[in-house]
């Protein structure tokens, strides 16, 4: 089975009961720009004593949907999105962020290649949660970052040296992680637009 991806306008989402009414609104966005998506977690129907629909179970079955390679990316709503994000994260290869804000949510697909967004619908209101959602879904790894030198190198190499990351072996080599490869990068600061600077 091929993966879903983004290209193809799908993506895979859940959330407990405290992020359902953020997650809902979402989906309505996405839908009415085109995109398929899974809804793994809490449901209109949901039986609100079904605890395989607690935070971190639902984390779990997103997660699970990135490990196993059938979507390419993951949407996860709970009430401070920190614990969903915490279960995704168990998962491998799972790359997952709290954001909240749109910068943060275009940050985090082109500077950490996170692949589960997380969100919290006790802080985050519908219109700035689809305007996150919009900048996350529309950024890729290195995305934006042109004026910076080596800014795609520098964050590839953390992507994959986290995304194949293995604990024992980690500890077996003295807690040092095997490098994918290197590049010195430093800090700089962006360039002054012209039209701005007149």
């Amino acid at each position: 089975m091929a993966i879903h991806t983004i290209k193809n306008k799908e993506i895979v989402v859940g959330a407990d009961f405290a992020g359902y009414p953020l997650k809902e609104a979402v989906v309505k966005h996405l839908e009415k720009q085109g995109w398929k998506v899974l809804d793994l977690g809490v449901k209109k129907d949901s039986d609100p004593n079904d605890t395989d629909l607690m935070f971190h179970r639902v984390g779990l079955r997103v997660g699970a949907e990135i490990s196993e390679g059938n979507y390419e990316r993951g949407l996860i709503f709970c009430g401070t999105g920190m614990g969903i994000h915490i279960a995704a994260s168990k998962c491998p290869h799972v790359l997952a962020g709290v954001v909240e804000s749109v910068t943060a949510a275009r940050r985090a697909a082109t500077a950490n290649g996170v692949n589960v967004l997380a969100m919290g619908a006790f802080y985050i209101g519908p219109q700035m949660a689809c305007d996150m959602v919009d900048a996350y879904l529309s950024a890729t790894l290195g995305s934006d970052q042109t004026w910076w030198k080596n800014f795609y190198r520098y964050h590839k190499i953390a992507v994959d040296e986290l995304t194949n990351f293995d604990y024992e072996e980690y500890k077996k080599n003295g807690f040092h992680v095997r490098h994918v490869d290197d590049c010195s990068i430093e800090l700089q600061d962006k360039p002054v637009d012209k039209f701005y600077a007149d």
